[in-house]
């Protein structure tokens, strides 16, 4: 399949799930948005590097801490997500991938296609984030 197809492809319920377009568009997809993650990171870490000079007013030193503490924290929870990529690209190799963890079942291509790293059907999520919530009001 030539990457103008891929583009142009958009995976459907109509079509055997996790057939082999749809698996080669979920890895495209998820390998895409790694690059774009491991590009911000680079960019970041220049950043920092330029933004270590002193800055003589109290001020402007606490606002660039501050603009560095978010910016390390932004960039932590990337490196989690990098391995939910990982670990995505990972079932589809190894056939697991679009398959609820809990139950089985297919997850459904519109909830992969919004969150290509998800492991949880959408019936399993939910349940999931209920039962966390009894457990916190506890």
């Amino acid at each position: 399949m030539s990457s103008v197809d891929l583009m142009e492809y958009r995976p459907s319920e109509d079509e055997p799930f996790m057939n082999p377009r749809q698996r080669e568009y979920f890895r495209n997809k998820l390998l895409s948005w790694k690059d774009d993650i491991l590009r911000e990171s680079r960019g970041t870490l220049e950043n920092l590097q330029e933004e270590s000079q002193n800055h003589p007013d109290m001020a402007d030193r606490a606002s660039s801490e501050s603009d560095r503490a978010l910016e390390l924290r932004t960039r932590d929870r990337q490196r989690k997500l990098i391995g939910k990529i990982d670990a995505a690209l990972k079932r589809i190799d190894d056939g697991t991938y679009g398959y609820c963890e809990e139950t089985g079942d297919p997850i459904g291509v519109a909830r992969l296609d919004a969150r290509p790293t998800a492991t949880l059907s959408l019936e399993a999520q939910e349940l999931h984030e209920r039962r966390e919530k009894v457990y916190r009001d506890e």
